[in-house]
């Protein structure tokens, strides 16, 4: 969920703003890198935002009375890693609290940090652990984007529960509840998102190889392996 313009206590808005600034600062940086030196990447890094503004603004009501929805964040950061999705994370948030009322400008750092920080960052370090292993593209793309979706509403819970402690079981309480409204929906939506970015993985793997290994995100063989494995990545894939 976005974060409700008005929701949060003044306090915990300006902290977590305050949290969010460095993250988004540095993405700035690596984007204006990576666009000065790369400008073909532009078509993709607009692709990847694009996605996740779209994904996320699907507004899904919930059984436990809650709204959810993907967040689309899990393809930016194995793309263009963290720091650049966390730019193009700020940027979808800043517009859909403009343009569509979703969250909102005193709660836009807490968004960020959820969707745009937090998520990205353990999306992006499950799928580069899976990849230490050696395990096939499709499946670290997967759980990268799964775990991104799910590690936002967690992050979103923790967030509540801070400002909202239970009157009788303090921050610990909060946080199951919280927890268990959101889970009820969210896992299977990330599962949905998990495999949507497995399909439009797989169609930029036809469409832009080259963009792909420059990326690193396909090798040009088998690391690891012994040195009669020369099967590339994209024919792995297409198989």
């Amino acid at each position: 969920m976005h974060i409700a313009e008005g929701f949060l206590p003044p306090a915990h808005a300006i902290a977590w703003g305050v949290a969010s600034a460095p993250f988004v600062v540095h993405g700035v940086r690596a984007l204006t890198r990576e666009v000065r030196e790369h400008p073909e990447s532009t078509l993709l890094l607009g692709a990847s935002g694009a996605f996740t503004f779209v994904l996320s603004a699907l507004k899904l009501p919930s059984v436990t009375g809650s709204c959810s929805h993907p967040t689309g964040t899990g393809l930016g950061a194995i793309l263009f890693r963290p720091p650049i999705m966390a730019v193009l994370g700020t940027i979808t948030l800043l517009f859909q609290a403009l343009l569509l009322a979703h969250g909102g400008l005193t709660t836009l750092g807490a968004n960020v940090f959820s969707m745009a920080i937090a998520g990205p960052w353990a999306g992006y370090g499950i799928y580069r652990l899976l990849r230490r292993f050696d395990v096939p593209l499709m499946v670290t793309v997967f759980f990268g984007a799964f775990v991104a979706d799910l590690v936002t509403y967690c992050v979103t819970s923790v967030q509540l529960a801070l400002a909202f402690p239970d009157p009788s079981s303090s921050f610990l309480g909060a946080l199951g509840k919280f927890g268990s409204i959101f889970a009820v929906t969210q896992i299977p939506l990330a599962v949905s998102e998990g495999l949507l970015t497995v399909l439009v993985m797989r169609l930029l793997v036809q469409s832009s190889k080259g963009e792909l290994t420059r990326l690193g995100v396909l090798l040009t063989g088998r690391q690891g392996r012994t040195g009669a494995e020369t099967e590339t990545e994209t024919e792995a894939v297409a198989r």
